[in-house]
């Protein structure tokens, strides 16, 4: 097989809502698109060439980010990889993964942050350990970037505020925690604060649509193939979710 079909079946699975890559493999691919794919191997034999093709599929998700408008939003997720009882008996990701805590609760595993448009496309990504600050790589992420970006309250920083203006040009603004006192914005800009819900839904998708969290991994490379994956999925598809400004 060829990688371009290889990639295709795997960005597929997340895009025909198959829960099971098995399933997905042997009822869709080896009998449905029989004809699509004629030089198709075994599925043990399909599983045992995915760590190949991590390098192109990091390569092929830069290339479906969008471009920055000038109105970007950030946030943060965590991408469980076991449940919280099985942590101590943990071995897959116990080098990697880190357990953290969201507004949720406890979780063992790595968080996702994400900077999208006021389209829904994709700006930039990075995969953390679970127990990282949320604003840690918040320089790394936006040094493409402009304008202005919003984030919740886990950004809450007078020096990364500064720093990403004076670096960037880039004005910050966090929703300000219950404890603090409200700063002066702009009306605009406070408006545009509300809407940051847009962040959420791409996030909700991801996770249910194209499905890039479960806790059945049992190799690393895989599971950043299946993120990865899933992640590509959401950038094609037709209908993203958009502030239609």
């Amino acid at each position: 097989m060829s990688l371009s079909e290889i990639l295709t079946i795997l960005i597929s699975f997340h895009q025909e809502g198959y829960r099971h890559f098995k399933g997905y493999y042997t009822k869709k691919v080896c009998q449905d698109w029989a004809s699509t794919f004629p030089k198709r191997v075994s599925y043990q034999r399909f599983i045992d060439w995915l760590p190949s093709v991590l390098i192109p599929l990091c390569a092929y998700l830069r290339r479906c980010f969008g471009s920055c408008t000038g109105i970007s939003f950030i946030d943060a997720t965590s991408l469980k990889v076991c449940h919280n009882k099985r942590i101590s008996q943990h071995h897959v990701f116990r080098d990697l993964a880190a357990r953290g805590k969201t507004s949720v609760g406890w979780f063992f595993g790595f968080k996702l942050h994400l900077v999208v448009n006021d389209r829904g496309e994709l700006l930039n990504l990075t995969l953390t350990p679970g127990n990282t600050d949320d604003r840690k790589p918040v320089p790394h992420l936006l040094r493409t970037c402009f304008g202005k970006v919003f984030g919740d309250k886990g950004y809450v920083s007078k020096a990364l505020v500064q720093k990403l203006f004076k670096d960037y040009r880039i004005q910050f603004f966090a929703k300000p925690r219950s404890n603090m006192t409200n700063s002066l914005m702009l009306a605009s800009d406070k408006l545009m604060s509300r809407q940051r819900s847009i962040i959420e839904t791409v996030i909700d998708q991801l996770k249910n649509t194209s499905q890039i969290e479960h806790s059945r991994h049992r190799s690393l490379v895989n599971c950043f193939v299946h993120i990865l994956c899933g992640l590509i999925a959401y950038c094609h598809q037709p209908k993203k979710p958009s502030l239609h400004l």
